[in-house]
């Protein structure tokens, strides 16, 4: 009886992980069309560049894909190729191919990154929320004792350790107990935030980073894949944030381009849908040929760090750079938006490699999992308009 009862379900969640999976593709496809229509130059695929895409994919995924990507990221940049990676394929069928999805959550916890990754240069963490729970380097405490912590800190980052794309990431300034934000006290601040967030020290940035837009910490994503005991690095973009903005990722109006290998910035940086490509940041600063400082040792130490995250083949790193250049932590992402804008086809030249090794292994990414285990998110990421 337990036999049959164990089938049935399994064929349940079957049935409703394809159904999402055809929903999450419908809505990757709306969106990436939407922002094809905010562009000005609608540039079209020609019918010999859309029979090369589709015997392209075919070969490898076994099926046809939607070529809107294609399409956008051409007219957009003016730069076709047949390795550009849709999205709907990435995220529902790619990526947690790749990755072992079911240990992202835990892995991805801000609050237990200096543990899996203790020799990383990261910011000091002054206070960490634990599920409700308070921590002061390593040791809990009690919600007085955190206050009492960080009543008088000064600036600060106030960091949510379960989000991602900047949400609820904000510069905040606490003394005597009460902070910037709306006349708050800091103890409103924790009534705000719930649970599962961070208090951390404001890194204070190179300043050939700050030059960039010196209201914003301003960051380097480096996307990359491990092949065995290599780790392969499949490009590199600089985010920069928009004047007067703390945060530097696209969603809050952020921009990115390339870092060419001798560290060396692009021509154009790309931010939201419907925005025109700039040469300038919006300090003045001209892009193409801008140094960025400790690049090098960044490739290094992010090479360093995805070996010890071995349940993890594709991983993006943030990464800024202190004022002393040394390579600093932020965060890392194993579900990452791909950036094609700024960078291109975001596997390159290892696009073929990467999609047949992603189809040998079974694919751990479940929308049954993420919807029920993870439901509470949705109010998560709704507590931070203070």
């Amino acid at each position: 009886m337990s036999n049959i009862i164990d089938l049935l379900v399994n064929k349940s969640i079957k049935v409703l992980s394809h159904y999402k999976d055809k929903r999450d593709r419908d809505s990757y496809i709306k969106g990436i069309r939407m922002s094809y229509l905010k562009l000005s130059d609608k540039k079209k695929l020609s019918k010999e560049q859309e029979e090369e895409i589709q015997m392209y994919y075919t070969n490898l995924l076994g099926h046809k894909i939607p070529l809107d990507w294609h399409q956008y990221f051409f007219a957009r940049t003016g730069y076709y190729s047949k390795y550009y990676i849709p999205t709907s394929e990435y995220k529902t069928d790619i990526v947690g191919r790749l990755n072992v999805y079911p240990l992202k959550r835990a892995y991805t916890d801000k609050n237990v990154t200096d543990l899996i990754l203790p020799m990383a240069h990261q910011p000091r963490i002054i206070l960490k929320n634990m599920n409700g729970y308070f921590y002061i380097d390593g040791k809990a405490v009690t919600r007085q004792e955190a206050f009492e912590a960080c009543r008088d800190l000064g600036d600060v980052i106030l960091k949510p350790s379960l989000s991602s794309r900047g949400n609820g990431v904000r510069i905040l300034h606490i003394e005597n107990g009460m902070t910037n934000v709306n006349n708050k006290s800091l103890d409103d601040v924790f009534d705000e935030y719930i649970s599962d967030y961070q208090i951390q020290e404001l890194v204070r940035q190179h300043k050939d980073m700050s030059k960039l837009n010196p209201s914003s910490i301003n960051t380097i994503r480096v996307l990359t894949y491990r092949m065995e005991m290599d780790i392969v690095i499949l490009y590199s973009v600089i985010r920069i944030g928009r004047k007067g903005k703390d945060i530097d990722n696209e969603s809050a109006g952020g921009i990115s381009t390339i870092i060419n290998k001798d560290g060396t910035l692009g021509r154009y940086a790309y931010g939201s849908p419907g925005f025109d490509k700039l040469e300038y940041t919006d300090v003045g600063i001209k892009l193409n040929g801008y140094k960025i400082p400790s690049y090098k040792k960044t490739l290094e130490k992010v090479k360093e760090y995805h070996l010890q995250l071995p349940f993890f083949k594709l991983i993006a790193w943030d990464i800024a750079i202190d004022e002393d250049g040394e390579p600093t932590l932020i965060e890392f992402n194993m579900t990452p938006d791909l950036s094609q804008s700024a960078y291109g086809p975001a596997f390159g030249e290892y696009t073929e490699i990467i999609l047949k090794d992603a189809m040998s292994r079974k694919n751990t990414w479940s929308r049954i999992f993420e919807s029920s285990m993870w439901k509470h998110n949705d109010n998560y990421k709704n507590r931070f308009d203070l």
